[in-house]
């Protein structure tokens, strides 16, 4: 019989890890400074009995807490205003949040914008623009995840969509970092295969696009690679059955792990995938799996050596940089991953404006190839058509 690893971890910030944590969760708001949180999810997760139970934690130690559900699956600025405005008018001294990426990242730009004066658009991930929040105006997060995929919950941004100009958005400021996150691998068990494969590939796409940046940051890529590891262990048996606790753990560890690592970088997979998320509104991490292969080969020049020392540690049955993309294949195939985009239902209307979106997101900086527009269109021409 296997169980879940516990174990308290203060890097990249105070993690209570274990299944059945949950039971901490008004210990941590307390030792994070507040006492009356507005809990921020999804409305999927509203009405299920994993928040029920988690809005009991905080009742029964007699912490006063507002639900606040109004998220998109793709969350946008109305989401995080509309959360300001309940933060304020419920007198509330932090936040909680608690769900997918999507949940918590709205979560922690309503705590980030619950003080601030300026637009949201104003604190963007360009440059140092973040200096221009009022660190006095951010309130303090505890976050949760329900499932194993952005690593959102040890992340220093978030991502949100312009309505009005369907672009995404990375909103950051250090402060934005949760000061206790509780991760519980048994708030996953209820995922179903599906979410369970795109989240999971999307905590492969930030360890293995962190791997693959060219910046110097040895202890990022060692990150990554242990969580490149624990995703080929867990992620098919996680797949396969739900309630393998240890699978889930592992997960939950990986999407932790992929989030801290991608502070050295990101690269075309993501820079691809937010536009095609902001206008499409597909699942993130869905997007990112089936952009995956054609960004490898658009890399491969610059990665080869790389890819073959990670498939060296993966102990792939086939060497080299065709080992990795073969393993990549497979696993795709064996979650029901979609081999284009066609089959998530996109046509190539808006490739010319997708891939000028791609090369000014804010993850395209860091792809091992210079990503030019011609070269974006190239790889969304591929995803589309299927080709390698």
């Amino acid at each position: 019989m296997t169980t879940s690893p516990t174990a308290n971890w203060s890097y990249p910030t105070s993690i209570r890890f274990g299944a059945g944590r949950i039971s901490e969760l008004a210990r941590a708001a307390k030792s994070a400074g507040f006492s009356r949180p507005l809990f921020v999810t999804d409305p999927g997760l509203a009405g299920l009995p994993i928040t029920a139970a988690a809005m009991d934690v905080l009742k029964t130690e007699g912490m006063e807490a507002q639900l606040f559900s109004d998220v998109q699956p793709n969350p946008v600025s109305a989401n995080v205003a509309a959360g300001v405005e309940a933060y304020k008018a419920g007198g509330h001294d932090g936040v909680i949040a608690f769900g997918g990426g999507s949940a918590l990242d709205a979560g922690k730009c309503i705590a980030f914008m619950t003080g601030q004066t300026r637009p949201i658009w104003d604190f963007e991930d360009v440059g140092d623009w973040w200096k221009r929040a009022d660190p006095d105006g951010i309130a303090p997060i505890v976050a949760v995840p329900t499932t194993a995929g952005t690593g959102s919950e040890v992340g220093r941004a978030g991502v949100i969509s312009n309505e009005e100009t369907h672009t995404k958005k990375v909103i950051f400021h250090p402060l934005m970092l949760p000061k206790v996150v509780i991760c519980d691998p048994e708030l996953t068990v209820g995922m179903p295969p599906a979410i369970t494969a795109g989240t999971g590939m999307d905590a492969l796409a930030h360890c293995l696009e962190a791997y693959c940046a060219p910046s110097y940051h040895p202890m990022s890529e060692g990150i990554a690679l242990e969580g490149m590891r624990l995703v080929k262990e867990a992620l098919p048996r996680a797949y396969a059955d739900g309630t393998d606790i240890e699978a889930r753990a592992h997960m939950m560890s990986a999407a932790a792990m992929g989030a801290t690592a991608f502070q050295k970088g990101l690269g075309a997979i993501h820079s691809l995938s937010h536009p095609v998320g902001a206008i499409y509104n597909t699942h993130h991490g869905l997007t990112n799996a089936v952009f995956m292969p054609y960004v490898l080969m658009h890399n491969r020049a610059a990665i080869e050596a790389k890819m073959g020392r990670l498939s060296a540690f993966l102990e792939l049955p086939k060497p080299g940089f065709d080992g990795f993309l073969d393993w990549v294949m497979e696993m795709r195939s064996n979650l029901g991953i979609p081999h284009t985009l066609a089959e998530l239902g996109l046509n190539s209307e808006k490739a010319d404006l997708i891939a000028e979106m791609a090369v000014v997101d804010p993850t395209a900086g860091g792809n091992p190839v210079e990503l030019t527009v011609e070269g974006a269109r190239a790889i969304f021409d591929a995803a589309m058509s299927g080709t390698l």
